[in-house]
């Protein structure tokens, strides 16, 4: 069973007070309560149901929460900026009354409910056992008071401690930073130093790379001149010979002339009906052999110049044409004389 006392005001009356006791079970007051209401002299005692809040629920179209969560605020006074009133009016015959709760709203009130409320016989009884209800009630509150104040007391100790090990921390945290701040520097020096000695290792070794490439690829050009140059000496020599085997060419080519030539007896022949074509024939074939025998003479001197064996195994080659010649010659003489 939980209880609360609350005082009230009457709109009816405001210079008169009230106290009022509701007793329910449960979580909340939907499933009924009982009401105890004083005003130090008398005393009215009354009970509502479950039925009965559920039937004032639907007739003012709430949702059963929300009904009664407004309802445990009116009758408890725990409805904070939430106005409330209250309204009592006798209920004939006897000495009866209705207590009806309404929740004000911006100037607009609607009504709760109500509950009918009997005179108790006794009412000492009822003011001495709502007495002792609120005394206990503020030995609990005091209780519970001092034990919020021992817990504040702690949790004050306990910020001090913390604000003091968080100092503690703090000063041990700033002196490490310096500490491994100082370390860091030292560090990083050692690692610059070692950085610029490398790069300047690198440096001089691409300098001693690029300088051996510089003398490797002087000593290759030099190579390759040195090259060209007995190459140049091996073409010049090979041009000494080169018109010797271009000159002795032609021999082969005079004999094959040679060969195709007609025979003197054949010209004699075809001559005889008229010597004068013959004597002008004559003339150009003692006149055609002079080149041939005067081609060899450059070729016997250049022989001479290389003393290669070639040229004095081609020397005799132009006299053939001279042979020739004279056989012609021999022969047109002794048509002649014919």
């Amino acid at each position: 069973m939980r209880t609360s006392v609350c005082e009230i005001h009457v709109s009816s009356q405001p210079d008169s007070a009230y106290f009022l006791r509701v007793d329910w079970r449960g979580r909340g007051l939907g499933s009924g309560f009982q009401l105890l209401l004083t005003d130090g002299q008398d005393a009215w005692r009354g009970e509502v149901s479950e039925a009965a809040v559920r039937t004032e629920a639907e007739e003012l179209e709430m949702q059963r929460e929300r009904y009664i969560q407004d309802l445990q605020q009116a009758l408890t006074g725990t409805g904070g900026s939430v106005t409330y009133s209250f309204t009592l009016t006798p209920s004939p015959p006897g000495p009866a009354l209705t207590l009806a709760y309404e929740k004000v709203q911006k100037d607009i009130s609607f009504r709760l409910g109500s509950v009918s409320l009997q005179a108790i016989p006794e009412p000492a009884e009822a003011v001495r056992e709502l007495l002792v209800h609120s005394l206990q009630r503020g030995n609990t509150l005091e209780h519970q008071n001092q034990n919020l104040e021992e817990e504040n007391q702690r949790l004050r100790r306990e910020q001090q401690r913390i604000t003091a090990e968080l100092k503690r921390y703090t000063g041990g945290k700033e002196a490490l930073e310096a500490e491994l701040y100082s370390r860091f520097i030292l560090v990083l020096n050692e690692k610059k130093a070692k950085i610029r000695s490398l790069q300047e290792t690198v440096t001089h070794l691409q300098e001693t790379r690029s300088s051996e490439g510089q003398k490797n690829k002087e000593s290759v050009k030099s190579g390759q001149t040195e090259g060209q140059e007995e190459g140049e000496d091996e073409y010049g020599g090979s041009t000494d010979e080169e018109p010797e085997e271009e000159q002795s060419t032609p021999a082969p080519a005079a004999q094959s002339q040679d060969s195709s030539t007609p025979s003197p007896l054949d010209d004699s022949l075809r001559d005889i009906t008229d010597v004068a074509p013959c004597r002008k024939r004559r003339v150009r074939h003692l006149a055609a052999p002079e080149p041939a025998v005067k081609r060899p003479t450059p070729q016997t001197s250049k022989g001479r110049r290389s003393d290669s064996p070639a040229g004095s195994s081609k020397q005799p080659t132009p006299q053939r044409p001279a042979d020739a010649a004279a056989a012609r010659s021999e022969a047109e003489d002794l048509f002649e004389d014919f």
